[in-house]
């Protein structure tokens, strides 16, 4: 589905931008003391009960990490781990009451970054899921916080201030934001682009990263009509120039 025309977005300031965490399970138990124990760690939880559900919910909006079982209804978790990878490469902690070593060792290879088994204590699954966030930006080539001159985007508490001042950002503005910056100053095509912060339904709408690359501009260069630190690569992508 097409995005068609550019919609008007709620702007907020940064500090109540919170990560989201996509918890894919179908069990309401868990659903339901995950979910208070992930917000009131800072982080916004949603919610999937089934593989195809949790699927679509990462290629509608990539979520900050995924929480996955194994054992869900409509496919086999390891499965659903498999498709995830094929467009998402964001943290994926697999949580299963599977206590087979072949079991993790298959869901590590397949691309999980963690395995945590249940029953488990909250504590240990939130210190789990704070390193895979940090891992994947390390191995990401970006550090926790990245700057531009006066401009700080701290990707693990999503706060972007410039010159110290918090920066208002829609939510799209902000993933698109963190993903260019995650770059390492390495050119991101359009496709790219397109696919981490709106999905792969919506690889062709080029002229709608645009719109939203001209918004950084404005609130984030001194002079948006000759930016320094997104930088259009013509035909191709754009980059983010750090320090």
């Amino acid at each position: 589905m097409a995005l068609g025309v550019v919609p008007s977005e709620i702007v907020l300031p940064m500090t109540a931008h919170r990560p989201r965490i996509l918890v894919i399970d179908d069990e309401p138990q868990i659903h339901r003391f995950l979910g208070p124990a992930l917000e009131a760690a800072g982080y916004e939880p949603v919610r999937a009960d089934t593989a195809a559900q949790g699927l679509a919910a990462i290629a509608g909006r990539a979520p900050d990490a995924v929480i996955l079982d194994l054992g869900l209804p409509d496919m086999d978790g390891k499965d659903a781990l498999v498709r995830a990878r094929a467009f998402y490469d964001g943290p994926i902690l697999v949580l299963s009451a599977r206590d087979m070593e072949t079991e993790k060792i298959d869901a590590l290879d397949q691309g999980a970054d963690d395995y945590v088994e249940k029953p488990f204590h909250v504590g240990e699954l939130l210190a789990r899921l704070r390193v895979a966030m940090r891992h994947r930006l390390s191995r990401a080539g970006a550090a926790p916080i990245i700057k531009a001159g006066d401009i700080e985007i701290d990707l693990i508490k999503r706060l972007v201030t410039r010159g110290g001042v918090p920066v208002r950002l829609s939510p799209r503005e902000y993933d698109l934001l963190a993903r260019l910056a995650e770059g390492g100053g390495k050119v991101l095509t359009h496709r790219q682009l397109l696919t981490a912060v709106w999905g792969p339904a919506n690889v062709d709408d080029v002229q709608y990263l645009r719109v939203f690359v001209g918004h950084l501009r404005q609130k984030l260069e001194a002079d948006p009509a000759a930016p320094r630190w997104i930088v259009t690569e013509p035909g191709v992508g754009y980059r983010f120039v750090g320090d």
